[in-house]
């Protein structure tokens, strides 16, 4: 059935072959591109709403810290404790947390392309 369609459609026959092959062209992008992306973005946005005070991360620039205090939009990291040094980081930043670091060798494109 399938090969009399595609048949049609190369010998100028009815626009079912074309319709079909497009339709399979978009299933294709969706099950390859558009859904893997969705679920990934579901399990980062996870990663953040999960973040707690004295998680050890790694932020977008490469700096490591320990989550000392979470907001809605930013949490603050503790960079350096004998210093005291600690940064403003917004939550869109932190990729990775220490053990993800540890198995991913912290590239943290590592973790949002799996």
């Amino acid at each position: 059935m399938l090969n009399y369609i595609l048949l049609q459609a190369q010998q100028g026959g009815s626009g079912w072959g074309s319709m079909l092959m497009i339709l399979a062209l978009i299933a294709i992008f969706y099950f390859f591109m558009i859904r893997p992306q969705s679920q990934r973005q579901k399990k980062v946005n996870e990663f953040r709403k999960g973040l707690q005070k004295g998680d050890k991360v790694m932020t977008a620039g490469g700096i490591y810290g320990t989550i000392k205090e979470v907001k809605d939009t930013h949490v603050v990291l503790c960079i350096d404790k004998s210093k005291d040094v600690n940064i403003k980081v917004d939550k869109t930043m932190i990729y990775q947390s220490a053990q993800e670091i540890a198995e991913t060798g912290g590239n943290p494109n590592d973790n949002i392309n799996k």
